[in-house]
């Protein structure tokens, strides 16, 4: 099994967007997939109850308790876990521990990319980050390429000492899909194909990882 930690301490900041996106697309690649739920908010509990249904379904664990491991069936080949919002990496050990790759997506704000820079400072702490054998990913979420705002917080990010792993520009495509229990990876038209663009530089950077 992979374990992969999408985290950020700023909520708002698409968590659980990455989360359900990218568990979707393990599931529609044919992986056993589930979703460890640690936000107090279970979205995106609530998002796997929607795609119960359907053939490429994602299994819900709660993972806000201790001993959430033991409620991870065996034979799930990816597990996204989706972090309480607010988290540092003292609060994520028992996560940091096991995870194969850390995803932290970020706003395209001042505010938000000063909230993210102690969250990180956090997680270079750890072991496991600070020897490199823990990747962290950085996703630039909810852009919109046209704006200066945009253009800057990229360039600030591209600064970072962590890769800048995706691009998601800002569509309100993600929040009807959510609805609705799907995602980018479960339709082929033209237009959500350009949209999953936008997630390749981040499968390629978590095949690279695990």
């Amino acid at each position: 099994m992979r374990m992969i930690l999408v985290a950020s301490s700023k909520g708002g900041a698409g968590k659980t967007t990455v989360a359900t996106n990218l568990a979707a697309h393990f599931a529609v690649d044919g992986k056993a997939t589930a979703i460890l739920d640690a936000d107090p908010q279970k979205s995106s509990t609530h998002w796997c109850q929607k795609r119960a249904a359907m053939d490429t379904a994602v299994l819900p664990i709660d993972g806000s308790k201790r001993g959430w491991d033991k409620h991870v069936p065996d034979g799930v080949q990816r597990l996204v876990v989706d972090a309480r919002a607010g988290a540092m990496a003292d609060d994520l050990l028992a996560f940091l521990d096991r995870a194969d790759a850390v995803i932290v997506p970020v706003l395209p704000s001042a505010i938000d990319l000063e909230a993210t820079v102690p969250f990180l400072n956090s997680l270079v702490a750890h072991p496991r980050v600070k020897k490199g054998k823990l990747p962290v990913g950085i996703v630039a979420n909810r852009l919109k390429p046209w704006t200066t705002n945009s253009e800057q917080a990229i360039t600030q990010l591209k600064g970072w000492p962590y890769p800048l792993v995706a691009q998601l520009r800002d569509t309100q495509a993600y929040v009807l899909m959510a609805a609705l229990g799907k995602s980018v990876f479960d339709y082929h038209s033209e237009q959500i194909r350009s949209h999953q663009d936008d997630w390749a530089p981040l499968l390629r950077w978590l095949k690279k990882s695990l």
